[in-house]
């Protein structure tokens, strides 16, 4: 990851079993890794097969990553993962204040924790 001012967690979600297709994606646009989580969809229609319902299963990838690599990424999935498409996908971005754990170094965050 390069040196931003800025760290995004990017949450991708998609239909279960096309995680390599969103991997590809993250790690061709520069992230150096992600976190699954297996998750199942609810909305408005539920289907059901003998009084069972029957939720359609999801994967979120979630990877943190600088602000343009978020952008670069997030185009990538609406033209290849979008909605219209079998994944399903679904993206957003959240801001991180604080990440500790991550081997990339991060310039700002640490010349800002060295002066508190």
């Amino acid at each position: 990851m390069e040196c931003s001012d800025q760290i995004k967690a990017l949450f991708i979600v998609v239909n279960a079993g096309y995680t390599d297709t969103i991997m590809d994606i993250v790690r061709a646009e520069g992230a150096g890794g992600a976190t699954v989580i297996n998750a199942r969809g609810e909305g408005v229609n539920h289907e059901s097969f003998m009084g069972i319902t029957i939720d359609s299963e999801k994967e979120i990838i979630l990877t943190l990553v600088d602000a343009a690599t978020a952008k670069k990424i997030m185009c990538q999935i609406k033209e290849k993962a979008g909605w219209k498409s079998p994944l399903h996908g679904v993206c957003f971005v959240m801001p991180v204040n604080k990440a500790i754990g991550i081997n990339a170094p991060i310039k700002e965050y640490e010349e800002e924790t060295e002066t508190k």
